[in-house]
């Protein structure tokens, strides 16, 4: 069974970028355009990752973190903040909420795949 990944960003060709990066390593991919929608996403799927953008309208990345974290309804998912901020901040900020990575736009493909894989025990 492969694993699923939500990609959560405000960006079209973003979402796409990511999907295709995660597919061509084996996952199987969802979508959502901010935080909100992905919270909808979330309770009714159980997802084994979520990429996560910060800088979203309706719903900041980190609030949707604290959200998922607080509901704790499927148990820990591990979380890859994908960023174009670069301050020390953002990933402190990153770490508070309990994602497990912070990776910062243009994102290296191969990082990606290797992170995923790493952080969903996908060999």
């Amino acid at each position: 069974m492969k694993p699923w990944v939500l990609i959560v960003d405000d960006s079209a060709s973003v979402r796409g970028f990511h999907g295709a990066i995660l597919r061509n390593a084996g996952f199987e991919v969802e979508e959502a355009a901010n935080g909100y929608e992905a919270l909808e996403k979330y309770y009714m799927k159980k997802f084994d990752l979520l990429l996560v953008d910060v800088n979203m309208p309706k719903m900041h990345g980190y609030e949707l973190i604290r959200q998922i974290r607080k509901e704790n309804l499927y148990g820990f998912v591990p979380v890859i903040v994908i960023s174009t901020e670069s301050g020390k901040n953002d990933y402190l900020e990153a770490f508070r909420v309990e994602a497990n990575l912070y990776l910062e736009k243009p994102v290296d493909p191969i990082y990606l795949q290797l992170s995923a894989k790493m952080l969903t025990g996908m060999r």
